[in-house]
């Protein structure tokens, strides 16, 4: 009898009917047996219930079967890209302004510091602007070994940094990302909106 596809069986089962059925046999309402419904001719006994093919650690739980819910995922959750993979999105276009704002603000910014707490600003650019940097590396290759520096969150810049004043991201670096203090403001508005609704 046709119109039932057996290469669509569960792996494990084979392809075709079970031995010992034609296309003339087996009429009994399914067309192929599933798993679980009785054995296969040529099988020793009943098992019940027959164990997931290829090891009960592979693929999504199948559906009817006890302790489906429980499994654990196989994998973690992807960790979100570090800063530096998030101004290099961010610079060729491949990640929103909004995602990259959310890795920023929980993010790790490296600054140069003087002798006296505080940021360090550049007044020779059209605003002010204060260099800021995605890793150690990167303010080092900016600063020098011995610079001093300070570390907070993305968050935190946005909270402390001073009105009127941008902040450029790895200056030198291959994709350096330049806000200057309209997109600042911009920024600050965004977070507090994300926050407070």
């Amino acid at each position: 009898m046709y119109g039932y596809d057996q290469t669509g069986a569960p792996p494990g089962q084979g392809h075709g009917p079970p031995p010992g059925q034609g296309h003339g046999q087996g009429h009994g309402g399914h067309g192929y047996q599933h798993a679980g419904h009785g054995p296969h001719p040529g099988q020793q006994g009943h098992q019940a219930p027959p164990p997931p093919p290829y090891g009960a650690h592979q693929g999504p739980p199948q559906y009817g079967q006890p302790g489906g819910q429980q499994q654990q995922p196989l994998y973690p959750e992807p960790s979100p890209p570090s800063l530096q993979e998030s101004i290099r999105a961010f610079t060729t276009g491949s990640m929103s302004a909004e995602d990259f704002q959310g890795i920023f603000s929980t993010s790790k910014v490296y600054c140069p510091r003087g002798d006296t707490p505080g940021f360090l600003a550049l007044h020779n650019t059209q605003q002010p602007v204060i260099p800021m940097f995605s890793t150690l590396k990167e303010l080092r290759a900016y600063a020098g070994k011995e610079s001093k520096y300070f570390v907070i969150t993305g968050a935190e810049v946005l909270d402390l940094l001073p009105s009127g004043y941008g902040f450029v991201l790895d200056m030198e670096g291959e994709h350096r990302v330049v806000f200057d203090a309209k997109a600042v403001e911009e920024m600050v508005d965004f977070a507090m909106r994300r926050m407070y609704g």
